[in-house]
């Protein structure tokens, strides 16, 4: 509205009056009312062509308001210098505009100097937050200037012409102001985030979240941001403001929700939030597609419907006496004081002065601070609520504690007889577990005597073969050994011949003798009678020293030992009940001794294989030859596995998941008692290893072990 009256009256007085000379003498001069003002609603006409258009309109105000507008803008106007002053300065105090040119004309010279929202901050050639020009104007000098305006946004001109003493003091002066700003937002940003990870209150993090995007916002709108923050960022500068001012309303409305417990103190106002969120995200899209105005537009309707919410709602609950209410009004008005005072100077009502530039900071200021008192204070009252509630629950454990000394006297009657009857209880359950336990202890040592018949069993079968073989040979041996010495002694008569004639009938009988006792014979008998007889006894000491690697005494020891060796005596042991009805493949890799208790991985050998003996031989299969694989290998450097497979029966997932369970068989009665695997499982667990079962009915049964080549050495336990 504002910017199509100014447009009204730029066509009404167009060409009809003309501005004055601002005349600089000293300090600070506005010269808004010195500006002339057309607008190229194209963004097309040069300098030349401006310079003979008519419709320039004499400004009446200090600061020429234009609206929100993407119009390009001519502001022209004179300037003469009555100071001393060698150099003046021209400032455009509106960090909104990025995109600005000034052209300065003397003696039908040109000059001039631009700035384009594509700039960085380091190529401004003053290092202002705002657009600073300057002018080529000595004392008592005048020039005339024509100022190019794109606007963006809202169009807004403070131009202002000082000296440089007076324009550095003042940019001192708004440092200050500014730094003071920014470090009281950090303060309170940091101190809250503190209480925040403290208190765990999500009142704090969206108070955070507030205070550090309204603090951004404004430091955006101020210039302060461009020049420390994003400096390389022209582009996200442009659009900074309508994001931080998005997130400060949802951020601020949320606060608001969790501050004042909208949830409980008034449900139906808790729908605003949604409607903020949706309208700011709106703004975003619409700002993001290049409705720049529109989107600016919807920022400014949604942040004004948002403060109206926010002071309606701190309002209401004010008047019903919630004390974090009436906090966050006194907070809140003074933030919208401070706005409303920035925007009546921004419309002309108020003096553009120091004061009034600064009324949105110190009024946010003022907010930032009192709504952290106000969450101080909140913690202050959650406190003595829970205090009174301390000493509520106080007075009320001192009433119950005459009831429950009361009921003392009764439990203790109480206890005393249920005590009684537990220790009765209790008696007959330890002469259970008594029984229980020498029942068990029974099996095991009857598991242990089946497996040292076996073994027994086993050795008496496997000696008794060479024996046997021994002891059959003795006989032919020494009727051999017998023949050889009649033959010997026949050869001793021949010292006692006296003549050669005797010696040649006596080595004639002696020819008799050995054709008669056939010595070729004897000779290779005897031979064969020694090497079966050697064969008996190797085989003798291979199975004694089989029993010995298998029977380890030092079984409760931790040693380095060969697994393989064990295998070899296991095999040997069992080598009775698999005969020739049981084909084995034996694979035995290069293994490095590894740190073991023996005797029980001896053991562990001796189950598994009798269990895969035993199932071969009761389920034979006429077209499949009952086989037994045993293979070892070094799986990775430190550890070893063990295969036993065999290609019986195999097992159902039924009876593969209770095979480790103690008693658990599918022997007939009286063939096991169930603790062989149970057995197994633990001397495994106790180095520290694996076993897997791989199975499948008809196909099989496969124990794969895994051993540790190096363990920590530890007592085993009792395996009974």
């Amino acid at each position: 509205m504002v910017r199509l009256l100014l447009v009204l009256l730029l066509i009404v007085f167009a060409g009809k009056s003309s501005a004055e000379t601002a005349d600089y003498k000293n300090g600070s001069l506005i010269i808004g009312k010195f500006l002339e003002i057309y607008e190229d609603t194209s963004g097309s006409l040069t300098l030349d062509e401006v310079r003979k258009v008519q419709g320039f309109a004499k400004s009446k105000d200090e600061v020429p308001n234009l609206g929100l507008s993407q119009s390009t803008f001519w502001v022209r106007f004179s300037i003469k210098n009555s100071s001393a002053a060698e150099m003046l300065y021209l400032e455009l105090a509106q960090p909104s505009i990025h995109s600005c040119e000034l052209f300065e004309i003397s003696e039908n010279e040109v000059r001039s100097e631009a700035y384009t929202n594509t700039d960085r901050f380091s190529d401004r050639l003053i290092k202002h937050q705002n657009l600073v020009f300057r002018l080529g104007l000595g004392p008592n000098e005048e020039h005339s200037y024509y100022l190019r305006v794109i606007g963006s946004n809202q169009v807004v001109l403070p131009l202002l012409v000082r000296d440089r003493e007076v324009f550095f003091e003042t940019a001192q002066i708004g440092e200050t102001i500014n730094g003071i700003f920014c470090g009281i937002i950090v303060v309170m940003v940091l101190y809250n985030v503190f209480i925040y990870f403290s208190t765990r209150d999500r009142s704090y993090l969206f108070y955070v979240l507030y205070v550090l995007s309204i603090g951004l916002a404004q430091t955006t709108l101020s210039g302060y941001a461009f020049k420390y923050l994003w400096p390389n960022a022209p582009a996200f500068n442009s659009v900074a403001a309508i994001y931080f001012s998005g997130v400060a309303g949802v951020s601020v409305m949320y606060f608001l929700k969790h501050f004042l417990q909208l949830k409980e103190n008034w449900p139906r106002a808790t729908i605003i939030m949604p409607i903020i969120v949706v309208l700011y995200s709106i703004s975003t899209v619409l700002n993001m597609t290049g409705f720049q105005l529109l989107s600016f537009r919807v920022v400014d309707f949604t942040g004004a419907f948002g403060a109206l919410c926010c002071l309606v709602i701190s309002i209401k609950l004010s008047r019903e006496n919630y004390r974090p209410a009436k906090l966050f009004l006194l907070g809140w008005s003074i933030f919208l004081l401070g706005l409303f005072l920035f925007i009546l100077r921004n419309v002309n009502v108020l003096p553009y002065n120091v004061f009034t530039t600064y009324t949105m900071q110190f009024g946010s200021i003022m907010e930032v601070v009192l709504l952290s008192i106000a969450l101080a204070d909140k913690i202050n009252i959650f406190k003595r609520e829970r205090e009174e509630s301390q000493a509520q629950a106080l007075r009320i454990s001192m009433e119950n504690e005459k009831i429950i000394m009361e009921q003392n006297v009764f439990l203790e009657k109480s206890v005393n007889e249920r005590t009684a009857e537990l220790q009765f209880a209790n008696q007959d359950l330890n002469m259970a577990l008594t029984r229980l336990k020498d029942a068990q202890t029974q099996l095991i040592d009857s598991e242990k005597m089946a497996s040292l018949g076996q073994l027994t069993a086993g050795i008496a079968h496997e000696i008794n073969n060479p024996i046997n073989f021994v002891s059959s040979n003795i006989k032919p041996l020494r009727r051999d050994i017998d023949d050889v010495l009649e033959i010997l002694d026949s050869y001793e008569n021949i010292q006692n011949v006296e003549s050669l004639e005797d010696l040649q009938i006596k080595m004639s009988e002696i020819e008799q003798l050995k054709a008669e006792l056939e010595l070729d014979y004897i000779k290779t008998e005897l031979d064969t009678l020694l090497k079966g007889m050697e064969d008996g006894a190797n085989r003798t000491v291979e199975i004694v020293k089989g029993l010995k690697i298998f029977s380890r005494i030092d079984e409760l020891d931790l040693n380095i030992v060969n697994i393989n060796e064990g295998i070899e005596s296991t095999l040997i042991i069992l080598n009775y009940q698999m005969g020739n009805a049981i084909q084995l493949v034996k694979d035995l890799g290069n293994l490095p001794s590894i740190e073991c208790y023996a005797g029980k991985l001896n053991q562990v050998f001796m189950n598994i294989l009798t269990n895969s003996i035993y199932a071969l031989l009761k389920d034979k299969q006429e077209d499949k030859t009952p086989t037994i694989w045993v293979k070892t290998w070094l799986s990775d450097p430190d550890n070893i596995s063990i295969s036993m497979r065999d290609n019986g029966p195999g097992m159902t997932q039924e009876v593969k998941n209770k095979i480790f369970e103690p008693f658990f068989t599918t022997k007939q009665v009286g063939d096991g008692t169930g603790l062989g695997l149970s057995i197994v499982f633990k001397i495994i667990e106790v180095h520290s290893g694996s076993i897997q079962v791989n199975t499948e009915v008809g196909e099989g049964t496969e124990f794969l072990i895994t051993l540790p080549v190096k363990r920590k050495v530890s007592p085993i336990p009792e395996f009974r």
